[in-house]
């Protein structure tokens, strides 16, 4: 969970959808609704109507809720989901998004993050930003794949990220670039402390954590919709080496290899098979315990629904997902998904991979706003070891 907050919506939502008309076209009819159509009709009023939203041409989602996850307990959460059209119709540039949000939860978690792809000179520059702050205690399991839920321990520690970089294009649809990141968690403590050492204090856990250094990136993307893809795909190669002459603990690297297909299937309907391969790798070094590869720690931590974030973790991670998408509606306001993915982890310093944790589950969607695609994504997923829970994003998964 995170700037995507992971809940169940309990009682009741209320979002306030500042949208305007815009010349970028996802080739969908005008009879689609969405949530910011039925509130606007429930409430009798036009909430549309913002002078200085349809001159700027900016769609502004807020979503207040009342949740609860595995991970945090029972949870308060405001979200906030900006989309930036260009002025100039004559401009085919994507769209800027920024989401962020404010969340308290059942376990004194707070959490703040902030993230931002902002599309520049008819998409030829992208800049990305992902900032956060977590004060969060959570659990951890153990290393490798051979943990039960009972090996469990919960820590409790502030965590600062700041990650900026740029990205340029080269040739159509493939990018170059970098940037600078920063990951620093501090007041890292055992909330019950044990008799004896755990895995994390074995592997070597101390009060502070500093992780220093730059990012290199090559990116290809074809998709029609950053937020949510209905054609074409993403690939991504991200090489981040840290090191001490720039603050950080210890010199580490890691990579990162992530790629995205999106298809209609059947060719002649609404359907989308989605598919995701994440896979997150150590080059060199030793890096921090909680900068290990784990389930549900990936940029939007969305990796591994069924498990409870955290569940697995090593120095070498890999993730395959798949999800089918239905339109419930002719109007587009309703939707499902099946989906299944499984993970394999490393036992710790090799590239041995132990074994395979797979999960599965359906979900319900819900169209927030149709000219940016936004869903509420409300799923429910089941994994290995009677692993089990809800899992909310306001956006897709991947």
């Amino acid at each position: 969970m995170c700037f995507r907050l992971r809940i169940i919506f309990l009682a009741l939502f209320i979002p306030l959808c500042l949208s305007a008309q815009t010349d970028w076209s996802f080739d969908e009819p005008d009879s689609l609704k969405d949530l910011s159509e039925i509130i606007n009709h429930i409430f009798h009023k036009d909430l549309l109507k913002d002078t200085t939203i349809i001159r700027n041409r900016i769609q502004v989602g807020v979503l207040p809720a009342v949740g609860y996850t595995l991970q945090t307990g029972f949870a308060v959460v405001v979200s906030t989901n900006v989309v930036i059209y260009r002025r100039n119709p004559k401009d085919s540039s994507l769209p800027s998004t920024i989401i962020t949000s404010v969340a308290y939860t059942q376990n004194n978690q707070v959490v703040l993050p902030f993230q931002a792809n902002l599309y520049f000179n008819n998409n030829k520059t992208i800049l990305v930003s992902d900032f956060r702050y977590l004060k969060y205690p959570s659990y951890t399991y153990g290393l490798g794949m051979k943990t039960s839920p009972s090996d469990q321990t919960q820590l409790d520690y502030q965590y600062f990220k700041f990650h900026q970089s740029a990205l340029f294009e080269i040739h159509p649809h493939i990018f170059i670039g970098g940037g600078y990141a920063l990951d620093y968690f501090w007041d890292i403590t055992k909330v019950v402390p044990q008799s004896g050492n755990t895995e994390f204090e074995n592997y070597g856990l101390n009060g502070t954590s500093v992780s220093s250094g730059i990012l290199m990136n090559v990116v290809r993307d074809t998709r029609d919709n950053p937020i949510n893809a209905y054609r074409g795909s993403y690939s991504n190669i991200l090489i981040a080496p840290k090191f001490k002459f720039m603050g950080s603990d210890e010199n580490w690297t890691s990579l990162l290899l992530e790629w995205r297909g999106y298809l209609r299937f059947p060719a002649s309907s609404n359907n989308i098979l989605a598919l995701w391969s994440y896979n997150w790798l150590t080059l060199s070094g030793k890096p921090p315990y909680l900068m290990l590869p784990s389930t549900g720690w990936d940029k939007t931590f969305n990796t591994g629904r069924g498990y409870i974030q955290g569940r697995f973790r090593s120095n070498n991670m890999i993730d395959a997902e798949s999800e089918y998408r239905i339109q419930l509606t002719r109007n587009g306001l309703f939707g499902m998904v099946v989906f299944a993915n499984f993970e394999s982890f490393s036992k710790i310093n090799t590239w041995d991979f132990e074994g395979v944790a797979p999960a599965g589950g359906i979900g319900l969607r819900v169209k927030l706003n149709k000219f940016s695609r936004t869903n509420i994504a409300i799923d429910y997923g089941w994994g290995r070891q009677g692993s089990q829970g809800f899992f909310v994003n306001l956006g897709e998964a991947f």
